[in-house]
């Protein structure tokens, strides 16, 4: 079964489909067909209805690598799909011969573009052969100056920003979306950190577009993932989704379709559930996440002309990285709700996107629960400070945070990483003291996800300190992340002093906290103090485990250290507020009392301590008949947190904690990013060609064991930097 059939017929009495095979067949063999030749034409308009298995299709793209060295019809038929675009932006009438030409041109570039790049044999992706021989006669419609891979990707970006999804125009949207994902692809085959030598053509293309054209298309991605457009099923202009005629050869190349660039036709049809979704929204998520956190280094090259050697501040401190226009764009989005008089999107810095906040607001909140949504919102309340503060200042807070907690809920069904980026937007959005002070106030009617006890009338920050210090505890049995535990508590301890009116069921957990981490800082204690006895002469090993628990041993102080000081802030800024607080500490003050001369808990407790005095001594001086009751205890606390005086307690400097990126944040989002694209996008790419990652990482959503095992560019590695101010 060759690429090319034996008996090819290439003329008007010829049948459609043997017709098909012969352009198909030439496309791929040893014939070089030039730019101008209307064999582009008929290739293009024909209808590609081919039933071609997928090792026939295997056998073609073969042969189309041996060929494309001299025959460049990739760069040619991509030079045709940016004309077909160009001429699509122009038109009004999405029925017009451009959209067919374009659809076949973005089909048949996908295949074997694909093909190029995951069998490629250089680093500088020189098999893609993307220029036309020098012999070639070049129209005058085709810029010298640029490259053939700027002009598409102008093109196909030119396309997604300006042409509006309709019924008529959904599946060439949706294609180039594809497309997209395919050519830039190459980064699976190179690691996370980009020199300046480093190529990729796809991406350099992309980088180098015009602002105006970068800020149209981010625009286009987030507002396809606002919008959410639907595959028009009852379209009967949809007939490519039929089981009659279908033009495009993707779509009639047996299971080899859904392998090599589409989701399987199934994706929309298959269940009313499936159908639900919008593959177009979440391929231009896709495509924006891989956009936005792109990061190439300049190298020292970059500078040589700018660098005035005589003086040492001109010279570059460290490692500088190009602005990446996508994740600017992105970080300058602005609410379109405001400044309308400037209906051009201009500001002062120059043109920048104008969003629906609120429509995007609305949209986090229905699709948190995926992973790529939480690693939107994490890139917009990180990068975009106009962003964040128009969620600080809303009044449905429980609408992003609801699915953020339900995600924390339901760690062991998660993936480690997911984990990490809800718990670091947690703890950005806890920097605002605003935020800590309005989700006390927020009082949500029931918590129907959370089963281990009914949770009625529950403050949305009594939930948050419930779900953290749930997640404490299961790490300290399960995943055993000391960054994880770092996380919750620097949350916890940038709500502390703005804790009101916390409820019975989250104060216990608090404090128990305190007597989980004892409990291990007590067994850790035991061990080395075992090992302290072990008679002279232990071997290295022994030596270094040694060390490892007392590195450990100083974690787990620190952890009870700031648990003690959210303790402390509670009752310091805000006890009469908190009663329910100053029971839970009542109720298991014996925790407290071993670590009462531990020299870096004894300032600390004193304060809990004096507390305790007052209220104990308050009791103590109640005549009671019958038995202590909660509701007696708690009353008596009430009454008594009226006459409470701060003035005896020491005063501690707040704790303060921030997210801070590290240097080289690309090491853990690329490899992120494209782990979740593949798992999500129907792009099934080679595991021996990708080098981003390791191959036998599972793609899908990690359950159970799988949620547990580390992966490379984990967070926890380096990425992230908390700091406390003194």
């Amino acid at each position: 079964m060759g690429g090319v059939p034996s008996t090819p017929r290439f003329s008007g009495g010829s049948r459609p489909h043997e017709t098909a095979e012969y352009l198909i067949g030439a496309f791929v063999g040893e014939k070089s067909f030039p730019l101008a030749s209307d064999y582009w034409q008929k290739l293009l308009e024909l209808p590609l209805n081919l039933h071609w298995s997928s090792d026939r299709v295997q056998q073609a793209c073969l042969h189309f690598a041996q060929n494309n060295c001299y025959t460049r019809h990739l760069a040619k038929i991509l030079i045709h799909l940016s004309w077909c675009l160009q001429e699509c932006v122009s038109t009004s009438d999405a029925s017009s011969s451009a959209y067919v030409k374009a659809l076949n041109a973005v089909y048949v570039s996908s295949v074997f573009l694909k093909h190029l790049i995951e069998n490629a044999k250089t680093d500088n992706f020189e098999d893609l052969y993307m220029s036309l021989n020098e012999s070639e006669e070049i129209p005058s419609n085709v810029p010298k100056e640029q490259s053939i891979e700027h002009l598409v990707v102008n093109s196909v970006l030119n396309f997604l920003g300006r042409v509006d999804v309709s019924t008529d125009t959904y599946l060439l949207h949706y294609e180039l979306l594809n497309f997209m994902l395919v050519a830039l692809s190459t980064q699976l085959l190179s690691g996370p950190s980009l020199g300046a030598d480093d190529i990729h053509p796809f991406f350099d293309a992309a980088m180098s577009q015009p602002t105006s054209l970068v800020n149209l298309a981010i625009r286009k991605l987030l507002v396809n993932y606002i919008t959410r457009p639907r595959f028009p099923l009852k379209a009967s202009s949809y007939y490519i989704f039929s089981e009659g005629y279908r033009p495009g050869v993707l779509q009639r190349v047996g299971s080899v379709a859904a392998n090599l660039v589409l989701l399987p036709l199934n994706f929309f049809a298959s269940s009313s559930n499936e159908a639900s979704r919008s593959p177009l929204a979440d391929n231009s998520l896709n495509i924006l996440l891989i956009l936005v956190h792109y990061r190439k280094s300049l190298g020292m090259d970059h500078f040589k002309d700018k660098i005035d050697y005589s003086s040492p501040d001109s010279l570059p401190k460290e490692e500088s990285f190009f602005e990446n226009p996508y994740c600017k764009a992105l970080e300058n989005a602005r609410d379109i709700e405001f400044d309308r008089v400037d209906v051009e999107g201009n500001a002062p810095g120059g043109p920048v996107v104008r969003l629906p906040f609120a429509s995007l607001f609305d949209t986090l909140g229905m699709c948190l629960a995926d992973e790529t949504s939480a690693l939107l919102l994490y890139s917009l309340v990180h990068g975009n400070s106009d962003f964040l503060e128009y969620v600080l200042v809303r009044t449905d807070l429980d609408t992003l945070l609801m699915p953020l907690l339900e995600t924390l809920y339901n760690a062991p069904r998660r993936t480690s990483n997911q984990i990490y980026m809800v718990l670091i937007i947690l703890l950005i959005l806890s920097q605002d003291s605003s935020f800590n002070a309005s989700i006390h106030k927020l009082v949500l009617p029931s918590v129907p996800w959370y089963q281990e006890r009914v949770l009625h009338q529950t403050s949305l920050g009594s939930l948050m300190v419930i779900i953290l210090t749930r997640t404490v505890k299961y790490n300290l049995s399960k995943l055993r992340d000391v960054y994880l535990h770092t996380n919750c508590l620097a949350t916890l301890a940038n709500m502390a002093p703005h804790v009101h009116r916390l409820s019975g069921y989250a104060s216990q957990r608090l404090v128990s906290l305190f007597d989980m981490l004892a409990r291990k800082y007590n067994k850790l204690a035991e061990m080395k103090n075992d090992k302290m006895h072990v008679p002279n002469g232990e071997s290295k090993e022994e030596n270094s485990l040694q060390e490892d628990m007392a590195a450990e041993l100083h974690i787990y102080t620190d952890f009870l250290r700031i648990v003690l000081e959210i303790l402390n802030a509670i009752l310091t800024y805000s006890l009469p507020r908190n009663p329910e607080v100053v029971y839970a500490i009542m109720h298991r003050q014996e925790v407290f009392q071993p670590f009462k001369s531990h020299p870096r808990f004894n300032e600390l407790l004193d304060n809990i301590f004096m507390v305790l005095d007052f209220f104990n001594s308050r009791m103590d001086a109640q005549k009671m008949d019958g038995e202590w009751s909660v509701e007696k205890v708690l009353q008596v606390i009430i009454v008594n947190c009226r006459s409470w005086r701060v003035d005896g307690l020491k005063m501690f400097t707040q704790l303060r904690f921030t997210y801070e990126q590290e240097s080289h944040p690309e090491e853990f989002f690329i490899p992120y990013v494209w782990q979740l694209v593949l798992a999500r996008s129907g792009l099934n790419f080679s595991p021996g060609s990708i080098h981003l990652f390791p191959a036998d990482l599972p793609l899908q959503d990690n359950v159970g064991e799988e949620a547990e095992k580390p992966q490379k560019g984990d967070m926890k590695g380096n990425e992230l930097k908390i700091e406390v101010p003194v």
